[in-house]
C-alpha cells in the first residue's frame, strides 16, 4: 500500500497548473472576499443569500435552516457583509441579516446577458428536435 501513495502523489503533482508553469507568480489571485462576484463563487454563500432572500433571519435560523455549522455561517455572513451583499441590524442580543438587493442587482444584470444566450441556444435545440420529429419516416 505504501508503494501506491508516492505514485498517486507524483501523479497529482504533475496535474497541477503550477507544475506546468501556467500560474503567474507575480500576479496575485483575487481574494474570495474582495468583491461580490468572488464572494458568491462559494456555494454556501449562495445558499445563505437564497435563504435570506425572502426574510431577515438570525444566525441560528440560518444554521437550523441550512444545516451548516454556526462558525461557518458566521464566517460566510461576515464575508457577505464586507462586500455589501447583506445588511445586519441588532435586535437586542441578536443580529438579524437580510440581503442587500441593490448590491445584488449588478450581478443579476451581468448574468442576464448569459440568460439570453442560453434561451437562444435552447430555442435552437427545440427547433432542431421538432424538425427531426417531422422528418422521421
Amino acid at each position: 500500500m505504501s508503494e501506491i501513495k508516492p505514485t498517486i502523489r507524483a501523479a497529482k503533482k504533475r496535474l497541477t497548473y503550477s507544475h506546468m508553469g501556467m500560474y503567474c507568480k507575480a500576479m496575485a489571485r483575487a481574494a474570495t472576499t474582495s468583491d461580490p462576484f468572488n464572494a458568491v463563487a462559494e456555494p454556501r454563500r449562495r445558499d445563505i443569500l437564497n435563504y435570506l432572500a425572502m426574510q431577515e433571519r438570525a444566525v441560528g435560523e440560518i444554521v437550523d435552516g441550512l444545516g451548516i455549522e454556526q462558525p461557518s455561517v458566521s464566517k460566510h455572513l461576515n464575508v457577505l457583509r464586507n462586500v455589501g451583499l447583506v445588511h445586519v441590524r441588532r435586535n437586542g442580543r441578536h443580529k438579524l441579516y437580510r440581503t442587500n438587493a441593490e448590491a445584488i442587482k449588478p450581478m443579476h444584470e451581468w448574468t442576464k446577458q448569459f440568460e439570453r444566450y442560453w434561451q437562444h441556444q435552447l430555442s435552437r435545440i427545440k427547433e432542431r428536435a421538432e424538425n427531426h420529429e417531422k422528418n422521421k419516416p
